[in-house]
């Protein structure tokens, strides 16, 4: 089959980072944040550990939304998902502050430009444990906009988290097509590559590379973003 979409991780691929700074980042303005509304720093960062091992563990059985607050109110109580409000209040504010340790680059924008000419489908295939107005800021970090995606998946609209396969089934599904209609391009070996078991072809971006499993990259087409914009022109020739 030819391709049809290009999906897209989001960290580290279209938004240069360095995941370990970026996470150390976002954990610290989230403390300091909640902090004066009585939340322990030590406590609430530990919470939200054991709510993403949640939604990367989540069967598909409930939102990984629902996933994150579940173990959260084991934790802070039963009524403290009536503390949304306050999260949403810092990824509208003092999220935007860890921006700074994101880098940029004016690839992603040329080659969600390319996919577009080339009549192909977009999705931004960001591992789901963010909800969507953090995503939705991260995308901006890059230079692109929210709309540049037909589909972008966030804690709320999935139930499976990366590296499962079934998140992959789940969103390819969502869109209608085939592992064989879809590219997928990721910094990450061990949860982008692994779409390729599906069919889906693949391509690994290696600005950020993680590989934790230390695989072969050579295994993959492989490289920057004129490598990447090179693979993506060539196809359909």
């Amino acid at each position: 089959m030819s391709i049809k979409a290009v999906l897209f991780d989001l960290d580290g691929t279209l938004l240069p980072m360095d995941q370990d700074v970026f996470i150390g980042a976002y954990m610290k303005n989230l403390a300091a944040k909640l902090g004066p509304q009585g939340y322990d720093p030590e406590k609430l960062v530990g919470s939200i550990w054991k709510g993403t091992g949640a939604m990367i563990a989540n069967d598909g059985s409930c939102s990984n939304e629902d996933a994150f607050w579940r173990v959260f109110c084991t934790i802070f109580g039963e009524n403290a998902r009536d503390d949304e409000p306050l999260f949403d209040e810092f990824y509208r504010t003092d999220f935007g502050k860890v921006q700074q340790v994101c880098g940029f680059d004016e690839g992603a924008a040329k080659v969600i430009d390319l996919v577009k000419e080339k009549g192909l489908r977009t999705a931004l295939a960001t591992n789901p444990i963010f909800p969507a107005i953090a995503t939705q800021s991260r995308i901006r970090w890059a230079g692109l906009q929210p709309e540049d995606f037909e589909f972008y998946t966030t804690y709320e609209n999935c139930r499976y988290c990366k590296p499962n396969l079934d998140y992959y089934r789940d969103v390819i599904g969502k869109m209608g097509l085939q592992p064989e209609e879809c590219l997928m391009v990721g910094n990450d070996v061990g949860e982008d590559m692994i779409a390729r078991k599906l069919g889906c072809d693949v391509f690994l971006l290696t600005d950020c590379l993680i590989n934790k499993v230390d695989g072969n990259i050579d295994d993959y087409p492989h490289g920057g973003f004129a490598e990447l914009l090179d693979y993506i022109g060539r196809i359909g020739l």
